[in-house]
Formats: C-alpha cells, structure tokens, sequence
C-alpha cells in the first residue's frame, strides 16, 4: 500500500496579526503552552509515520529551526528546510518543494495548525494508508466559516469558496492536505489571484473538476484551532494546559512519540534531555525516560 511518507510543514509567512512578537521570531516559534507551534504539526506527521520531513521558512528564522530541530536525527527522523523568499500562498510549497516530492504522494501541514484528539489520529492514519491519488483534505465545523476555505455541497455539486461573505455551510477547510504526485504540476498551472499569490482553493479546484478530491470531516472527537492571531495562540496554549494537566501526559512532545515508536533510543533521549536544560518539558522526558507514566 501507497501510504504517505513525506510531509511538508510550511512555516513561511510574515504571521504580522500575531506583531510585534513576529517583527523578532518565526510564529511558529511562538509557544502554545510550554512548547513551540511547530512541535505541535510536526508531531502529527510523526504520527502518521511520515519520517521525511521538509519545513519551509523564511531566511531569517531558518537557523532558529535549525537551533531546534536540527536534521531531525534527534527524533529519528529527517528534516531538510528551503527558504521561502516571500509569501507566495500555500501551493507555493509544492513548486519549492518539487524535487523533495519527488513524484511521490505527499501531506501538507500549515505550522501554524493546531490539530488534536485520540480519534484523528485513527482517523487520519485510515486516509493514508488507503490514499491511491487525487487529493484529501480535511473539513472542520466552525461558527465563523467567512474566514476560511469552505466546501458547500448540495445534492449533486461540491464547491470550494475562499472566505465567502454569506454560506450556509460551516465545513471550514483545515490546514492539512494529502496530495498525489501530480501536485507540483498541477501547482504550476496556477494563475496568482488578486492578493499576488497562488490560493489553495484554486489548486483543490483543479481536483474537483478532475473528480480527484476526497472530503473527510474531522468530528467531535477532534479539535482544530488556527492560531492567526494572539488571542488564538492564547486559547490554544489555555487548552493544551488544560488537557496536559488533567491527563498527566503532554501534547506534542516530539520525544516522547519518537521514543514510543522505537525511532530513538534512550541514549538519545538523554541527550534532548541535556540539551533543553531545566525545565518542566525536561522533567516530562526524565520520566519516560524512568517509564513511570
């Protein structure tokens, strides 16, 4: 089976509604809770067993990325970067990204996403390994839909419209998508819209002419928060606290899933553990280090 083995997380942007945080650090460096927005998309893909990982950044963020990530060894897997000039919307990953893609299917994650919940990664599991071609993207109900990508359907037609100022429909469109090898080309038949860049919409247009594109919705079990703004990064950080407390087991935390799939051992482990110093996150890897969870 074709399951999806490489991921690409884009972490370009200018992120200027979080400002003036964004005038010094990547967004995605900005924490939710105790641990950066990116650990948070990057841990989906590990997930979903995707180890060949490609981030894409702007130049001045990519040695902080570098600083944390480093080549991705330390979680068993591999991280490669490409600098992304200037925004060029989101299927502008798959023009960057082509030779990484290789022909291969591949998923995309927006670093900014936050997804959670026991089901959706079952759920998300299911899709991959059973994703032949086309595209897959992922529906979410919210009560704001104009700020989002939204499918609306009716008996006999699907249509995907950019931020529409009146719908009926709540499926906002997340920031996680499956696509076949065809991507990078279709990409590049892509017109830049008024705001100067290639919209994503645009691209899963071209999917749903050619009867190639999947619509899973992601239920109650799951949740998804996009963090545009402060205030959202505040909310998400208020959630991820809260579960983490209650549960005693922490969201996210790249470690800890590379340890459980045996990707990396406790040698390994010790040395993250140096490496972040001391600190709450470091208290959390000693004890699955001692496996007292």
């Amino acid at each position: 089976k074709k399951m999806i083995k490489k991921g690409i997380i884009l972490s370009g942007g200018m992120g200027t509604r979080v400002g003036p945080s964004t005038k010094a650090i990547s967004k995605q460096l900005i924490p939710i809770a105790d641990k950066p927005i990116i650990f948070y998309s990057l841990s989906i893909l590990m997930l979903l067993d995707i180890k060949n990982i490609l981030i894409i950044v702007k130049a001045d963020d990519i040695s902080s990325y570098k600083k944390l990530l480093g080549n991705g060894k330390s979680f068993g897997i591999k991280i490669s970067y490409i600098i992304q000039k200037s925004p060029k919307g989101l299927p502008d990953a798959f023009l960057l990204g082509k030779k990484f893609i290789d022909k291969k299917p591949v998923a995309l994650i927006l670093g900014d996403n936050f997804f959670h919940g026991q089901s959706l990664v079952e759920l998300l599991k299911g899709v991959s390994k059973n994703f032949k071609s086309g595209a897959n993207i992922f529906t979410y109900n919210v009560h704001n839909p104009q700020d989002y990508g939204v499918v609306e359907s009716s008996k006999n037609s699907i249509q995907i419209v950019e931020k529409p100022k009146k719908t009926s429909s709540k499926k906002a469109i997340t920031g996680l998508y499956f696509f076949d090898h065809n991507v990078s080309k279709l990409s590049k038949k892509l017109k830049r819209s008024k705001r100067n860049e290639l919209e994503i919409v645009d691209l899963l247009k071209i999917y749903l002419v050619l009867k190639k594109l999947n619509i899973t919705e992601l239920g109650r079990g799951s949740a998804w928060l996009d963090t545009g703004t402060s205030r959202d990064i505040f909310r998400a950080s208020n959630y991820v606290d809260i579960i983490q407390e209650r549960q005693n087991q922490k969201v996210g935390c790249l470690e800890e899933i590379a340890f459980k799939k045996k990707w990396i051992n406790k040698n390994l482990l010790r040395s993250r553990i140096k490496f972040y110093g001391k600190n709450e996150y470091s208290e959390y890897l000693i004890k699955i280090l001692n496996e007292k969870i």
